[in-house]
């Protein structure tokens, strides 16, 4: 969520995120390829840098699917 909540500003380096969590570079990595292959952020590679930034057209998708949940209470 922390991750995300940093992303909502916009696309960011790896580096960035890094230096805002007390997380190491291998679980920053693990996560980015969680959310990556949820597809919740997009992936840029820039030379050697990873950019991230949020995918906003599956982060609503995750919304409305978790409205209708809560709408079946």
């Amino acid at each position: 969520m922390k991750i995300l909540k940093l992303l909502s500003s916009g696309e960011l380096c790896a580096c960035k995120i890094l230096e805002d969590l007390s997380i190491t570079q291998p679980t920053l990595s693990h996560h980015m390829k969680i959310l990556s292959d949820c597809n919740l952020v997009k992936f840029r590679k820039d030379g050697k840098w990873s950019h991230y930034s949020l995918n906003y057209s599956e982060l609503k998708e995750v919304k409305d699917f978790i409205s209708e949940l809560k709408n079946k209470n």
